[in-house]
């Protein structure tokens, strides 16, 4: 391409993709050629752009229009207009990028201008599936500047001084675990390099989208940890469920090959480098370091008692380190803008930025990175946009299933590692789905139980046996049978898994129980003395009833009931007989004029 004077950028994460983003590429080249532009309008593929509830996102540059929600159909209007005759198509615009607030950086959309993009920095900007693109985006320099320049120490160091911390949920200083495994002795001199791209927590999809939109960037950062710790041979562990982004990583890996950047005498340095793929099949266990480690070693994923830990003895029984996706996506950044750099980023203990996946009920679902320290109500409801159709906050769940849930009264506090253990949740891996008043708190500390219950790999009897028996008395809470006693026995359960499990999956499991206990203990006494649920969730605690005044007689609901336990003459009111109700709601979606009430 001779000359390109726009270039049409498609997000390319799972997301749009689900939503036709492919189709849109295709449908961008046929009337791009059709209208003679081929040589002068570029299309691209990208990661995500983080916006994800209004995809299938397009941006063109360099005006920097943002397109939300683009169909097949709409593709033709906007070359038409747009790049054609130069101007853009407004009813396509999201709306805040209209007029003077169009900027190549979308600093001034609500969503992004409270951002920091560290780990995401490349994410929607260039074509993944493109050495060269990442190479223009100062790719592979930090790999130049550590194999030419540093020595080993001198790389961890840096690390240390950035105050970086496992971005995986422990939250464990990088550079301190670098320095253990640089500093472990072994016979035959081998050492490994992990990534834990093992995301499973639900609501989750940080890693995934960092290695769909910018894959290069984890490869060169496993690199240099492998010449800052003397090992030669990296792994990535990544879930078989991302398609996307194991394509994309493995076209990444065998370019980074193709130009002498991984394999022997990377950069004419002397140091060897290799790397590869091994797919997760979906055990939410796998994520736990050293289950990681025997999966990828063909042994049944199950945690391994520490110590020894995975620095001193870890991956085929050698000295390894392992970090996360996003750990790995700030190494880049560190070495070439250096330690001071990304320490002024955060809080006095939780340096940089962390990556969140918001979903839930929020207006902007999506990925972002904000820096440590920024609060929650800044996070909901300024870049997220707060709650849809005018409903409360109530609480929002930080940490997946190993967390706790935050209420409104903690809005206002920063987030950081220290500040969100304080209050009873943890930072996890990143996602951050919030609740409205719709929401039963006790439902919620249910179905997070639930999953770590389903996903406990069995092997010590404080999570297989423990979280069981906690199961049990939630659901039999949310059944409309709890007993006094029962919230102290949760309690005294919970706590006792957390000082017995073997690994960190059933130590964090009661979080969910204990945070929402402690912040929502009214809503599980309303379900146990009351026999009530405020917030109308779980059904076995509801009563269906018509109302007299507002009933038509349509029949609606009647013809509806899955049971048929509705009756009444056409045009008078209808009764609900309460004995076979299965108070399954379908006659509260189905009624037209809002006669179906709730007894709570």
């Amino acid at each position: 391409m001779a000359y390109t004077r726009s270039q049409v950028l498609l997000c390319g994460g799972t997301g749009c993709t689900s939503s036709g983003s492919r189709v849109l590429e295709k449908e961008f080249i046929k009337e791009i050629k059709n209208s003679g532009l081929q040589d002068e309008v570029e299309v691209a593929v990208t990661g995500c752009f983080g916006l994800c509830s209004l995809g299938p996102v397009v941006i063109i540059y360099p005006e920097g229009t943002f397109y939300s929600m683009v169909k097949p159909e709409d593709v033709a209007e906007i070359v038409h207009e747009h790049l054609v005759k130069g101007r853009p198509l407004a009813r396509l615009e999201y709306k805040e990028t209209k007029g003077d607030k169009v900027t190549e950086s979308l600093k001034e959309l609500d969503f992004y201008n409270k951002q920091t993009r560290v780990a995401l920095k490349n994410c929607g900007i260039i074509n993944p599936e493109d050495i060269e693109d990442y190479i223009g985006s100062d790719g592979y320099t930090a790999l130049e500047k550590v194999l030419l320049s540093m020595q080993p120490q001198d790389v961890i160091n840096e690390i240390k001084a950035s105050g970086l911390r496992g971005r995986g949920g422990g939250g464990f200083p990088t550079g301190m675990k670098w320095q253990f495994a640089a500093n472990a002795s072994t016979p035959d001199g081998v050492k490994y390099v992990c990534c834990n791209a093992d995301e499973g927590d639900p609501g989750a999809f940080m890693d995934r989208s960092v290695l769909e939109g910018d894959p290069h960037s984890v490869i060169e950062a496993m690199i240099i940890a492998g010449y800052a710790i003397g090992a030669s041979q990296g792994y990535v562990y990544v879930r078989a469920e991302y398609p996307i982004a194991v394509k994309r990583l493995q076209i990444a890996i065998d370019q980074a090959r193709d130009y002498g950047l991984l394999g022997e005498d990377i950069l004419g340095s002397g140091f060897n480098f290799d790397l590869d793929i091994r797919l997760g099949a979906g055990a939410f266990v796998c994520g736990e370091e050293t289950a990681l480690m025997n999966s990828i070693e063909g042994k049944r994923g199950e945690p391994r008692p520490r110590p020894p830990f995975p620095a001193n003895k870890g991956l085929f029984e050698r000295p390894t380190i392992l970090n996360n996706v996003e750990t790995y996506a700030n190494i880049t950044s560190i070495i070439n803008r250096g330690s001071d750099w990304f320490s002024s980023m955060g809080t006095e203990k939780s340096k940089g930025t962390k990556v969140f996946a918001l979903g839930g009920k929020i207006n902007n679902t999506g990925l972002l990175e904000i820096p440590m320290g920024t609060t929650l109500r800044e996070i909901v409801f300024e870049i997220g946009g707060g709650i849809p159709n005018g409903k409360r906050f109530k609480a929002a769940q930080t940490g997946g299933p190993s967390g706790g849930c935050i209420p409104a009264e903690k809005l206002d506090v920063p987030i950081d590692y220290d500040n969100l253990i304080a209050i009873g949740s943890m930072m996890g891996s990143g996602g951050l789905i919030v609740m409205d008043e719709d929401n039963c708190m006790v439902d919620v500390a249910r179905f997070f139980l639930e999953f770590t219950q389903d996903e406990s790999c069995g092997k010590c009897p404080p999570c297989r046996i423990g979280t069981k028996r906690m199961l049990e008395i939630l659901n039999r809470i949310c059944d409309g049978k709890g007993e006094e006693g029962d919230i102290e026995r949760l309690e005294q359960l919970a706590l006792g898994i957390k000082s017995a499990a073997l690994c960190g999956l059933g130590q964090t499991a009661p979080n969910p129980v204990l945070s929402t206990i402690r912040y929502f203990r009214d809503e599980y006494e309303a379900h146990i003395k009351q026999k009530k649920c405020p917030a109308g969730v779980c059904k076995n605690l509801l009563d269906y009833y018509i109302d007299d005044d507002m009933c038509r007689g349509c029949g609606i609901c009647a013809k509806k009931c899955p049971v048929g336990c509705i009756s009444g003459e056409r045009k008078q009111p209808h009764v609900i007989n309460p004995i076979p109700c299965i108070k399954c709601g379908t006659c509260l979606d189905s009624c037209p004029f809002g006669a179906v009430k709730v007894a709570r």
